[in-house]
């Protein structure tokens, strides 16, 4: 093994449920019915959402599944770097805004 994420292991992962196949059973339909249908958001913009999640996450599992996902949907490689990109900034977002807990704690300190 070179490196610790082997891109071979993504085909092992229908073997999630060797010790808990009925848990495995659930999730694997609860996510095909969640990322294997159009409902009120297409396949498309699913596996769009998925491969930002997969980016925030850092799963390579899961961006190389993503990145195959949203060019099989009909994504481009320029949507799918935008949605990249809104995983980061609402990233940097989330970072950001917990600030203001840290204002609120130094205005109690400092005042």
């Amino acid at each position: 093994m070179s490196h610790y994420y082997e891109s071979e292991d993504l085909k092992k992962f229908g073997e999630i449920g060797r010790h808990a196949k009925a848990l495995a059973d659930q999730f694997f339909q609860y996510y095909n019915a969640v990322t294997g249908q159009d409902g009120a958001l297409s396949k498309r913009e699913k596996a769009l959402i998925a491969l930002a999640v997969a980016h925030s996450e850092k799963c390579p599992y899961c961006i190389d599944a993503y990145t195959t996902a949203c060019l099989e949907s009909g994504s481009n490689p320029e949507q799918m770097a935008e949605a990249v990109h809104v995983a980061a900034v609402m990233k940097a977002g989330i970072t950001l805004v917990h600030s203001v807990q840290m204002n609120n704690h130094l205005d109690r300190l400092v005042l």
